[in-house]
């Protein structure tokens, strides 16, 4: 599905069900180098049990067009509360994974009549990159990719009910990174989503503006935003609830089933 946001066209995946307005309406928010297909087994589900689910990609990524990504985490979140705009949606579930998390965050408290649950998916506060992880993924991406993919997993295969058996959770990664990062060419999405993540200031002050009950999903092995990162986030929200997964940062492939569980009872509030 396609949307009009500021110009240009922003896909979402719907999982494989037609939009439908009278539904309840779940927006899934990917981290850096990643793309709708992060959630496949999440937004599938959700979307054949009584949901309209918008998992996107964001702006220049994937298969959205505009060239541009968004530079800031509050740039990314006026994209978010554009995109509701577009599909004609009143309120909706926000669900974010590492710099998507911070996206939902900041859209949560810009505009927090317009979100009813808000996820928070392998989150910290500050969310800090290394300087030399910042520089590699400039000019050495390739090096880069290989370095999170390390820190990212903590086992290299998956269950049966994420990608089937014999799935190689860190190659299936480092593909996915590397088809993300060469759709669009004019730009390093790499380096630019790290710099929005390293720069995002506003954690606690958005968390205080937040309304609605908010989910802590965490990976109880994640190197790259350790557990007790999102402590800060989870002291300044009014309604939180912490899930800790068997994962590692990659948590929706590691631990699909548990992640599907914690958010399809989370949403069911």
């Amino acid at each position: 599905m396609y949307l009009k946001v500021h110009g240009h066209d922003l896909y979402a995946y719907t999982g494989g069900k037609p939009f439908d307005a009278a539904k309840p309406t779940a927006v899934f928010i990917h981290g850096v180098l990643n793309d709708h297909s992060a959630w496949i087994l999440q937004t599938r589900y959700l979307a054949h049990h009584g949901w309209n689910v918008l998992a996107v990609d964001l702006p220049g990524h994937g298969r959205s067009s505009g060239g541009v990504p968004p530079e800031s985490v509050q740039q990314a979140a006026d994209d978010m509360l554009a995109l509701l705009d577009a599909a004609g949606v009143a309120q909706a579930a926000l669900v974010g994974h590492s710099l998507g998390s911070l996206i939902a965050l900041e859209a949560a408290a810009r505009a927090p009549q317009r979100v009813s649950h808000l996820a928070l998916v392998g989150t910290a506060w500050p969310m800090k990159v290394s300087p030399a992880l910042l520089e590699l993924s400039l000019s050495a991406p390739e090096k880069a990719i290989h370095m999170v993919n390390v820190f990212s997993h903590s086992t290299l295969s998956p269950p049966p009910s994420a990608l089937g058996p014999g799935t190689w959770l860190y190659g299936g990664s480092r593909a996915l990174m590397r088809r993300v990062l060469a759709s669009n060419p004019r730009v390093n999405l790499f380096h630019t989503g790290f710099k929005a993540c390293d720069s995002y200031a506003g954690g606690e002050q958005a968390m205080s503006a937040v309304r609605c009950p908010v989910l802590f999903l965490i990976g109880r092995h994640d190197q790259m935003t350790p557990p007790k990162a999102a402590q800060s986030l989870a002291r300044h929200a009014r309604q939180a609830k912490v899930v800790q997964v068997n994962a590692g940062h990659v948590l929706m492939a590691e631990a699909p089933d548990e992640v599907l569980l914690a958010l399809r009872d989370f949403l069911a509030v």
